[in-house]
C-alpha cells in the first residue's frame, strides 16, 4: 500500500479526542505546522501533546493550546508561549517538564523498545524526588504533583554515581516535518530542523510525515537517509515550509 496521502486533512482525519501525539520542532523550527493546522481544523479535544515545547501564542502548537484543545503536555521548554504560562497557573492545564536531553532519550527509547533506561539527569531535584506541580488547581494550590522515581547506585566506570530511572515515552501518532522524503517514508531533515523529528516519529504507533521535496523510491543515497521509511506510516507532499522566526535579532552597525 502506498504511503503517500494526498492532503493533510485525510492524513490526520483518523486522529480522535483523546489521543497522544508526539510533535516534532524546536521552537518554531522543524514543525510540522501544516499537519498541526489540519488536526485544528477538526473537532478533536483533550489531546495529550509530547513536545519539546508548544510553539508561540499564534503558531505551531500554540494553535492547538489558544483553542484548548490540549489536556496535557509532556515538555522541556515552555517560556515563548504567555497563553502556556496562564492556562497552567490557572488549573486548565496538565504539565510534565522534563529534562531536555532525558526527554530526547525517551522518546528514542520508546521508538527502540526499551521500556525504560537510568540517567544522572534529575538526580537530587524534584524531577526524582517527586512534587513537581503537574497540575494546579483554581485556587493556586497543586492538585497534581510528579511521583517520586527510583534512584539506583551504579559502579565500575559509572563512579559509583547515583541514577534515576526514566520510562519510555511512545504516542498514538507522530507529526513531523522533514526536507525530503521518497514514496517508502524514507526521510532526510533539513540541519538544525532535524532536531527532535526524527524522535518523535520513533515514538508514534503512526507516524505522519509533511515533506517539502517527494522523491521516487530508490533516489535516495541511503548513506545520506536520516529515519529509515519502517518508522513512517503516511507522507504528505506539502512543498516548501514557511521559515518563521521566534525571535529576530540582527547585528548593530558600528
Amino acid at each position: 500500500m502506498s504511503k503517500v496521502v494526498t492532503t493533510a486533512a485525510e492524513a490526520v482525519a483518523d486522529i480522535a479526542s483523546g489521543s497522544c501525539l508526539a510533535v516534532g520542532g524546536f521552537g518554531l523550527c522543524g514543525i510540522p505546522d501544516v499537519l498541526i493546522a489540519a488536526v485544528a481544523a477538526r473537532d478533536v479535544t483533550d489531546l495529550e501533546i509530547i513536545s519539546n515545547n508548544c510553539g508561540t501564542d499564534q503558531n505551531g502548537l500554540g494553535i492547538l493550546l489558544a483553542d484548548k484543545r490540549i489536556r496535557r503536555i509532556t515538555a522541556s521548554y515552555v517560556g515563548e508561549n504567555s497563553e502556556f504560562a496562564r492556562q497552567y497557573l490557572s488549573g486548565e492545564l496538565e504539565v510534565e517538564l522534563t529534562p531536555q536531553g532525558t526527554l530526547a532519550e525517551k522518546l528514542r527509547a520508546g521508538g527502540a523498545g526499551v521500556p525504560a533506561f537510568f540517567t544522572p539527569a534529575g538526580v537530587g531535584t524534584p524531577v526524582a524526588e517527586g512534587g513537581l506541580p503537574w497540575k494546579y488547581a483554581p485556587d493556586g494550590s497543586v492538585a497534581v504533583a510528579s511521583p517520586p522515581k527510583e534512584v539506583r547506585n551504579f559502579g565500575g566506570r559509572w563512579g559509583h554515581r547515583r541514577y534515576v530511572l526514566e520510562e519510555a515515552l511512545t504516542a498514538d501518532y507522530a507529526l513531523v516535518h522533514a526536507l525530503v522524503a521518497d514514496t517508502e517514508g524514507n526521510l532526510v531533515f533539513n540541519k538544525s530542523a532535524r532536531n527532535f523529528n526524527p524522535l518523535a516519529a520513533m515514538a508514534g504507533r503512526v507516524c505522519i510525515a509533511q515533506v517539502e521535496k517527494l522523491l521516487p523510491a530508490g533516489d535516495l543515497d541511503p548513506e545520506h537517509i536520516h529515519l529509515p521509511g519502517i518508522f513512517v506510516d503516511r507522507i504528505v507532499h506539502t512543498g516548501p515550509q514557511l521559515k518563521r522566526i521566534e525571535k529576530r535579532t540582527v547585528a548593530q552597525e558600528h
